[in-house]
């Protein structure tokens, strides 16, 4: 998840906010780096997929139109695919924390 991550950051160039988007992609890569090296709490991951939740619910357009550019409005199908990513980047943090919280006891 760590290289798929720092890819989604690397590809965020052409964005109309990329560096927005470069960092919150580059948390989630860090982030996955540090649960690989068991290097973190069960609570970083779990608070940063509630914002990424919280993120979702503000950037997600009223009408979807999908994720393919000439299917609809631009505009909407940008915030469906960076909420898509975000709804990604919380489901990934919640494994990560359940992970780490059923499993550092051993």
């Amino acid at each position: 998840m760590a290289a798929l991550f720092l890819m989604s950051a690397i590809v965020q160039y052409n964005d109309p906010d990329p560096l927005v988007w470069i960092i919150i992609y580059l948390i989630a890569s860090v982030v996955s780096v540090l649960f690989a090296l068991k290097k973190m709490t069960y609570l970083v991951p779990l608070f940063l997929g509630i914002v990424a939740l919280i993120g979702t619910y503000f950037i997600l357009p009223a009408k979807f139109e999908g994720f393919e550019i000439g299917t609809g409005d631009i505009k909407n199908i940008e915030e469906a695919r960076e909420a898509g990513g975000l709804i990604v980047i919380a489901l990934v943090m919640f494994i990560y924390s359940v992970r780490l919280r059923l499993f550092s006891r051993s």
